[in-house]
């Protein structure tokens, strides 16, 4: 007798291979046997029948840690609903760990206050351990921000290291892979990295390549100069032969939307020639960016504070606007979704704010900069739809959220977080595989399972093969649907009806069942 038995589904493996009818046996928390099963028994038996059995999903580019839900809200149900097993966090430069010291954890103000949190951790070893006595819901792998590493060893200062530092630096990589650390993240067009040179990254990504770790990158630029940035990430992988990945390619702004195409071919051609590179997408034409990072590189430099007394003085405040207007950016798009004054602002476009204000769109985003202290984050409707879409298809592409992880009662605090936190991979599938056919379902959870899995050399996961760990999704082809919408994002998608972390069910028969399985995953 199994301890799970699942019957009568249609098995869609995580290859990619044509799905098969099967019957999956799990004891404790790895799958025993996958065939024929009909003449045996389970403990719980769970019915199948015109539904598909998959891995569970891996989100590989996961906020859950930097917006610290996994802390918050450990349930982390919005990912469960999506048929979620296992998430990567440390994406965009910043992860809770490494930390020189404890004002390193401030690469992440520019996502929470930090006013709503403690750290008792400096190592990652010690944070894999403070995250395992809080048990998650999903897996949770980490890799290690660069710009948290930097931060902390050069404090405040914007510039680039010296031999010492470098050395300091390069000691907490690899201490951090000998813990278990995916790889490294660099978010190359946050304030304290844009300093960081391509020479610079590539020593460091000698390192990771020591280790078998992943190279992955928030590129400098995802507007007009996104071919230089897709070019320099290359680079840095062909001169460190590390694997890279690219983290939410898209193009912002309708005026450089045509360079998707070049982007793309760039990526295959490197591939081409051998650089082990993927990169990921969300299914969303609205994107969740922080707002400093629309204002003119060097009025950022120097970090926050900086920042803000600039804005603060009249004359240089002049000639910030200044240059906005002459950006050529349309900031009228730009609706803010999380801010330091949360309620009074979420919800409310820019352009209605400078309106009733009677004042330019470019003064009332500097006045909301000052007020919000810098904390801003913003939804805009400012990705094509065509783009999306070739993304999504392109062989080296990996569904991920770009999301984190919250519950229904985090509408309260009244952030607006993007859509993506709740529907990304249904949304996937009900409107790219089963609605418009863009992709046939194996490659599409291909791209969500066994492809991030190989990526990040997640051990016994991403498949669906005897003796890998029992983390399991099942989909109702009829009832898969995402629901979060920009203008009311807080609604847990449907239609997966089982999800198994571990050999647990943690979401039955389409309800959240309260269990807590998931692994710290280390490399």
């Amino acid at each position: 007798m199994f301890d799970i038995l699942i019957k009568n589904g249609m098995v869609i493996d995580g290859t990619g291979q044509p799905m098969f009818r099967a019957d999956i046996g799990i004891d404790e928390e790895k799958i025993s046997k996958i065939g024929d099963l009909h003449n045996e028994k389970g403990e719980i038996e769970i019915d199948a029948m015109g539904k598909f059995i998959c891995p569970g999903f891996i989100d590989v580019n996961n906020h859950s840690d930097t917006f610290w839900q996994i802390f918050f809200n450990p349930n982390l149900e919005s990912l469960i609903y999506q048929g979620i097993t296992t998430i990567i966090g440390g994406n965009c430069g910043s992860s809770l760990a490494p930390l020189a010291d404890a004002k390193s954890i401030e690469s992440i103000q520019k996502w929470l206050s930090l006013n709503q949190i403690s750290v008792n951790w400096l190592n990652l070893k010690e944070f894999f351990e403070v995250v395992e006595k809080k048990k998650l819901s999903v897996n949770f792998a980490t890799l290690v921000g660069h710009g948290t590493i930097r931060r902390g060893i050069l404090k405040d200062q914007t510039r680039e290291p010296d031999a010492k530092e470098m050395e300091f630096i390069g000691k907490m990589l690899k201490d951090s892979m000998l813990d278990g650390a995916m790889g490294m993240s660099t978010g190359l067009i946050y304030t304290h990295a844009r300093t960081a040179t391509t020479k610079e990254i590539i020593e460091l990504a000698k390192i990771i390549k020591k280790y078998e770790g992943v190279y992955v990158t928030h590129m400098r630029e995802e507007m007009g100069n996104l071919i230089e940035s897709v070019q320099e990430a290359i680079k840095i992988a062909e001169e460190s032969k590390v694997k890279l990945h690219i983290s939410h390619l898209k193009v912002m702004g309708e005026k450089n939307w045509h360079l998707m195409d070049e982007a793309l071919y760039q990526i295959s051609q490197a591939k081409e020639k051998g650089i082990d590179v993927t990169f990921d997408a969300y299914p969303y034409t609205n994107t969740g960016s922080v707002l400093y990072t629309f204002l003119p590189e060097w009025v950022s430099t120097g970090g926050r504070k900086l920042m803000l007394s600039r804005l603060k003085d009249p004359i240089i405040r002049v000639k910030v606007v200044e240059e906005m207007k002459a950006s050529d950016f349309d900031f009228s798009k730009v609706e803010i979704a999380i801010s330091g004054l949360n309620k009074t602002l979420a919800r409310r476009k820019i352009s209605e704010i400078a309106a009733s204000q009677e004042k330019s769109i470019e003064d009332a985003i500097v006045d909301i900069l000052i007020v919000s202290e810098g904390r801003v984050i913003t939804s805009m409707e400012i990705l094509s739809e065509e783009n999306v879409q070739k993304a999504l298809k392109h062989p080296l592409a990996i569904i991920s959220s770009n999301g984190s992880g919250y519950d229904l009662d985090h509408a309260k605090t009244g952030e607006m977080v993007h859509p993506r936190s709740f529907g990304t991979f249904p949304k996937v599938l009900s409107k790219y595989v089963f609605g418009k056919k863009l992709l046939k379902l194996e490659e599409a959870i291909k791209k969500m399972t066994g492809l991030p899995a190989e990526k990040f050399d997640i051990e016994k996961r991403g498949k669906l093969e005897e003796k890998y760990f029992a983390d399991i999704t099942i989909i109702d082809k009829k009832k898969i649907n995402d629901l979060a919408t920009v203008d009311n994002p807080y609604q847990y998608s449907q239609g997966v009806e089982y999800v198994l972390v571990n050999g647990q069910i943690v979401l039955d028969k389409g309800s959240y069942a309260g269990k807590r399985n998931g692994e710290i995953i280390k490399h």
